[in-house]
């Protein structure tokens, strides 16, 4: 799916990945970018909405959701990572409020209209979901149950006409990896790549050098092709009731 002409809502823009993936719809032609963030945004672009929402709070969505009258592509970016250890249960409960359960609620409040213009949902899931880091185990949990909702919303969601893409982002140099002394991606580099994918149509997107090392072996491994197969016992929608017949 091309980005130009297109109405676009991403999650979490503020900074980071968020917010470089907003700039990079603008200048792939958007024609209006929703630009969902917990504080008030301003933005200089005119073609940029700034939408006050928290995916967490199912009020904010839905009021969200009542805002847009159309959509074509929803990018659910808005994410936290915090370092941990397992022994605290609340924040792998914190996590899993946003990183699971703010996808899952944005994702179903725009259903309707992404419904409408067979669009497509991008989640922004982490190389995480296929492989935890020992110092954030609770963001690499909450990922990986975010990449099988994408799973699963992709084979449900197909009769529909609906896309879904997972992007496997890998390290990216946000306020989330501070710290950490890897290598990392720019987020500039890693929004060009997912919309470049999305262009494509890729199914499951790797941004990165770190995360396009593992591409090929994820896309022509048993994992992927459990997915597919999985994904046939998903009925048909059913066809629309013929028109009766003039009198």
């Amino acid at each position: 799916m091309s980005i130009t002409g297109k109405t676009i809502l991403i999650t979490g823009a503020n900074r980071g990945i968020g917010q470089a993936l907003v700039n990079e719809a603008l200048a792939r032609g958007a024609s209006r970018v929703y630009a969902g963030t917990r504080q008030p945004l301003a933005h200089p672009d005119p073609r940029v909405t700034p939408l006050t929402l928290d995916v967490t709070d199912p009020a904010r969505v839905r009021e969200a959701a009542g805002r847009i009258g159309s959509l074509d592509i929803l990018v659910n970016n808005a994410g936290i990572a915090l370092y941990d250890d397992l022994s605290d249960q609340a924040l792998l409960e914190r996590h899993l409020a946003v990183n699971l359960f703010g996808t899952y609620r944005v994702t179903q409040a725009f259903l309707p209209q992404l419904t409408r213009s067979r669009g497509s949902i991008v989640n922004n899931v982490s190389l995480m979901a296929l492989a935890p880091f020992p110092v954030t185990p609770a963001y690499a949990i909450s990922k990986a149950a975010a990449f099988n909702l994408t799973q699963s919303l992709r084979a449900l969601l197909a009769p529909r006409g609906v896309r879904v893409h997972a992007a496997l982002t890998g390290p990216t140099d946000t306020e989330m990896t501070q710290g950490l002394d890897i290598p990392k991606a720019s987020p500039e580099s890693v929004a060009r790549a997912i919309f470049d994918a999305l262009d494509r149509g890729e199914e499951d997107i790797f941004p990165d050098p770190m995360s396009a090392s593992v591409a090929d072996g994820w896309r022509h491994g048993v994992a992927k092709a459990m997915e597919r197969e999985n994904a046939a016992f998903v009925p048909p929608e059913p066809a629309e009731p013929p028109e009766p017949a003039a009198a």
